[in-house]
């Protein structure tokens, strides 16, 4: 396992718990020395327990020394593309340096499966490089949910290959089949492709999850101009089994590490093969996306009659969506850090993301407690919709805590009726 972030450790532990003798590769010596001592570097549900069972069974291990590739049969690489810094396109560097450094490892049939999310074409760029070693490169892109992510691995709901349609194409295929003999066994589809389709597939994924998303926040912005409840707009529509109920939920937005910049460098990447009106909407989808979290700040200035210095304002959340440490682009901090700018006292409070959070926005207060974060705020926003929050916190709490009695929702998951039976202030995204 080339790459030992998010997506190669998660990848790593699931493939020795198959079964599978696994080396990840890194070149932080802290996150190897972590996850070498059964330790996630980063929260999520499940993983710790499945690094431990790995590293006892002495089918995993990991170190900082490319050599000790050589002799797998099979080498993912899950390195990072994250957005480049002055434009909208993915930076391949990581890519490309990590195989770089895995060729001279590699022996004849060997077999590298590409798993980063890349923009179509990038693959062929590489075939050359792999096939000077005697390898075969196929893609095999991830389909992770944060906080779904072991379970996502251990029982995708699909597998996708893509490989040149060639002999060594078709063997390597044959090969990834086996590796994920055991989920396939179970029921998960295996679906062989060429390369390109391959690499099309986790962008068009992406891209249409953020659509979905920012429609239901388009229809947000008619039901506040009208009156409307854009939650019971959603109900309807979820009916219709051609549109579904899943990812209708208006709030403030994605975020994360992945959503907000595979959207961007899937419409570069149109744009540079001549295709860009084909995905200008995404234009408009991450626009849509940024509005919302402008609208949630909007409704905690007006809540206090046009300013909020000097006010006291508790956000429950921090991290970019609830069972993950995540606040790479963060709605939630982007909303704290803009109440802040105009002159509230913002105290973040989260279950696991604050250290993440102090490193990114250390101008912010963090408690760690919730009802020690609540106590005498003039007013809660909920932005990350951990249980500990929309479930375990009730109205009559939080008012025996906070000074005022103003709550926005901004992932509409709170029931209003009880929050304003109880004396506060309810304000939703898109409800009346």
């Amino acid at each position: 396992m080339i790459g030992c972030g998010y997506l190669g450790a998660v990848h790593a532990a699931a493939m020795a718990s198959l079964g599978h003798e696994v080396i990840g590769v890194d070149t932080d010596p802290a996150k190897i020395a972590a996850l070498a001592a059964g330790r996630a570097p980063f929260f999520e549900p499940g993983l710790d327990e499945l690094l431990a069972e790995g590293v006892r069974s002495g089918r995993l291990a990991f170190t900082d020394d490319f050599a000790a590739a050589a002799g797998a049969q099979v080498h993912f690489l899950a390195v990072g593309t994250p957005q480049l810094p002055d434009s909208s396109g993915a930076d391949l560097r990581f890519v490309r340096t990590a195989l770089a450094s895995l060729v001279p490892h590699l022996r004849a049939g060997d077999v590298v499966a590409g798993k980063s999310t890349v923009p179509v074409g990038t693959a062929a760029g590489l075939l050359q490089a792999v096939a000077a070693a005697g390898a075969t490169l196929v893609w095999n892109p991830e389909f992770l949910r944060e906080g779904w992510a072991v379970q996502d691995t251990l029982h995708p709901d699909r597998l996708v290959v893509g490989a040149v349609d060639d002999e060594a194409g078709r063997r390597a295929t044959d090969v990834l089949r086996a590796v994920f003999a055991a989920p396939i066994a179970a029921g998960s589809p295996f679906i062989a492709t060429d390369l390109a389709t391959a690499e099309l597939v986790k962008g068009a994924a992406n891209a249409f999850l953020a659509t979905k998303i920012s429609f239901i926040n388009a229809m947000a912005e008619i039901a506040e101009a009208s009156g409307a409840d854009v939650t019971l707009l959603a109900d309807a529509l979820g009916h219709d089994v051609r549109i579904g109920r899943r990812f209708l939920g208006a709030g403030i937005g994605f975020g994360g590490g992945c959503l907000p910049k595979d959207i961007r460098a899937f419409a570069a990447r149109a744009e540079e093969l001549g295709r860009g009106a084909s995905v200008g909407f995404l234009r408009e989808v991450d626009a849509i996306n940024l509005r919302r979290r402008e609208h949630a700040v909007r409704l905690v200035v007006d809540a206090f009659g046009g300013s909020v210095v000097g006010r006291r304002i508790t956000m429950l959340g921090a991290a970019f969506k609830p069972h993950s440490d995540d606040v790479r682009d963060s709605p939630a901090l982007d909303v704290a850090t803009r109440l802040r700018g105009l002159g509230a006292k913002v105290t973040v409070t989260d279950p696991e993301a604050i250290p993440n959070a102090a490193i990114l926005h250390p101008q912010l207060k963090y408690v760690e407690d919730r009802d020690a974060a609540i106590r005498k705020a003039d007013a809660l926003v909920l932005v990350t919709e951990w249980d500990l929050y929309r479930r375990e916190l009730t109205p009559a709490h939080a008012a025996s805590l906070a000074r005022g009695r103003i709550v926005v929702d901004g992932r509409n998951c709170l029931d209003p009726v009880a929050w304003r039976d109880a004396g506060w202030t309810y304000l939703g995204m898109g409800r009346p």
